[in-house]
């Protein structure tokens, strides 16, 4: 699907809680401008579970248009309604989108065996390549390094985002499939050991605020150049932490506004930061001369 870095974008809003298409139409810009690999439109950054089938649409058709060929469109269709996830493929299909990103069902949330039929029941309903998204602190459900491996066997499952913040499970991972399939990071935090060990690159957050700076840190390393990676990796590596001080979202949308490529304005249930952590990432921002 990709190599690299793929941006999981925020999606702005306007005061009045409608979507600043405006300044979406910006940070894709931003984005395209500093070489990012891949779009990912919908994540849970996006806020995806509050944005409508239209809006939906929009939001995709604008990234499609935009990226105009030059990176893939990765779209969020995950949904803990297999029907559902079939329906958002096909409206992603139409739309333009290059792949989807589909993370494990939740609430109502299956074994592994489970998992394995799940998935390959999707993929046997949609033509795009599939990226399989782990984070079951978010979910309930872990992607096991073994289903993992069946899940490569399906020919359009071309990839895991892996967010279980477990480093051997990770490792697990990436031996059992790294030559079926990508392995990319699903936390900022572990991007650089990941890619280090044999993974392919990482969905980010932090790269809506700091694309160039992510780009550079996975180019290198593809590079072999590990010491020059590992310095942009240190540079940054608190105020990626400081990215999840609180639910995500949240903390990327404060910082987004303070360089103007995003409102912080929030969808119920998130609300804004407090003041105290407000200032925790204020100061690391003027600290790296970001503001």
């Amino acid at each position: 699907m990709f190599r690299g870095v793929g941006t999981a974008l925020i999606t702005p809003f306007k005061d009045n809680g409608e979507i600043d298409y405006k300044k979406y139409e910006a940070l894709l810009e931003f984005q395209i401008q500093n070489e990012i690999d891949a779009l990912i439109v919908l994540g849970t950054t996006g806020e995806s579970p509050t944005i409508s089938i239209e809006e939906r649409r929009e939001l995709t058709k604008i990234a499609v248009k935009m990226s105009n060929g030059q990176v893939p469109v990765i779209v969020g269709t995950g949904s803990n309604d297999t029907e559902k996830v079939l329906k958002l493929n096909k409206i992603a299909e139409e739309d333009g989108a290059d792949g989807l990103l589909i993370v494990t069902p939740y609430y109502n949330k299956t074994n592994q065996a489970g998992l394995v039929k799940n998935y390959n029941y999707i993929a046997e309903n949609t033509s795009l390549p599939i990226i399989l998204y782990n984070v079951p602190s978010r979910t309930g459900v872990n992607i096991l390094p073994e289903t993992a491996k069946e899940l490569s066997k399906i020919e359009n499952i071309v990839a895991i985002k892996e967010a279980s913040g477990d480093m051997s499970q990770v490792l697990k991972t990436i031996n059992l499939c790294s030559s079926k399939m990508k392995v990319l990071s699903g936390n900022d935090d572990q991007a650089f050991p990941l890619i280090l060990s044999g993974g392919d690159g990482v969905i980010s957050v932090f790269s809506n605020l700091a694309p160039k700076a992510m780009k550079q840190i996975t180019t290198n390393i593809f590079e072999s150049d590990y010491q020059k990676a590992r310095e942009i990796f240190y540079k940054y590596l608190n105020l990626m932490n400081l990215m999840f001080i609180d639910v995500n979202p949240i903390p990327i949308k404060f910082a987004m506004s303070k360089i103007g490529l995003s409102n912080n304005n929030l969808r119920k249930p998130l609300f804004k930061l407090s003041k105290e952590k407000e200032e925790l990432i204020l100061q690391e921002m003027r600290k790296l001369g970001m503001i």
